[in-house]
């Protein structure tokens, strides 16, 4: 993924990038801020619901993408719910959008990957680490999973946690906290996924995976990553690269905000 990096050491603009053979969409840029644009007018409700049928084929089953629950999830999620009204118009356009805080809505075909890498299924528990705006977990949700997310930043928690009851994802639990430590007093989970990149995947992480559980996450230095899935076996951890990605690092909250 091509990131230009906001404040607090966020994503603004996050792309798979082609030439990794990842058949994802391309993209440029290393603004501090998402190139700014005229807003467009809202779309009625039908429309946003075709643009999201054509973002499911276009972006998705077309960049290969196959698992019909999540083809199905993303469907049916609202994702232009998550986003201001000034930016509802381009809510399913390849990209991702900024929400705030410096921190953007993925792009719908990496919540797709990611959301089909961990491999979810109804009745499950799962970790959802860096939630934004709560899209992700709402997808999640969508697949008949019990999530819990976890936001470093304060205001996206809250902002999250009541645009999720709002929706009706009465299954999808967020609230503030430091992502390296997950949400142990829920553990163990049967997936966690991780929207940001640490040096070395953190042992809390592994520690409150299921056996059999599959934590999804980018890993490496600042420009050089891989997205990994580590499933968690009687024996020990299987580990998998799937795509060179890259990802704004994984970060700490230094005012000790608690796991």
């Amino acid at each position: 993924m091509l990131i230009a990096m906001g404040p607090r050491g966020r994503d603004w603009l996050a792309f798979v990038i082609p030439a990794l053979g990842c058949g994802g969409g391309g993209g440029t840029g290393n603004e501090a801020e998402p190139p700014a644009e005229a807003p467009r007018p809202e779309a009625p409700p039908s429309e946003l619901a075709g643009a999201r049928l054509d973002m499911v084929q276009e972006q998705l089953v077309a960049r290969d993408v196959k698992d019909p629950r999540v083809l199905k999830a993303m469907g049916k999620v609202p994702r232009h719910e998550f986003v201001g009204p000034e930016l509802r118009a381009l809510a399913y356009d390849d990209r991702p959008l900024p929400i705030g805080h410096g921190v953007t809505i993925s792009q719908p075909y990496i919540v797709a990957l990611m959301t089909e890498l961990a491999d979810v299924r109804a009745g499950e528990r799962v970790l959802d680490v860096g939630t934004g705006s709560g899209y992700q977990a709402a997808v999640l949700a969508e697949l008949g999973a019990e999530v819990w997310g976890i936001e470093i930043v304060k205001e996206l928690a809250e902002q999250a946690a009541k645009r999720l009851e709002k929706l009706g994802y009465t299954k999808a639990h967020v609230r503030h906290g430091d992502g390296y430590a997950g949400w142990p007093a829920h553990a163990p989970f049967d997936a966690i996924i991780v929207a940001a990149a640490p040096r070395e995947v953190p042992q809390a992480l592994l520690d409150q995976l299921a056996i059999g559980g599959r934590l999804v996450i980018p890993v490496g230095s600042q420009w050089r990553q891989e997205l990994r899935v580590i499933t968690r076996t009687p024996a020990g951890y299987e580990e998998r690269m799937v795509i060179p990605v890259l990802f704004v690092p994984l970060v700490r909250d230094d005012a000790g905000v608690a796991g």
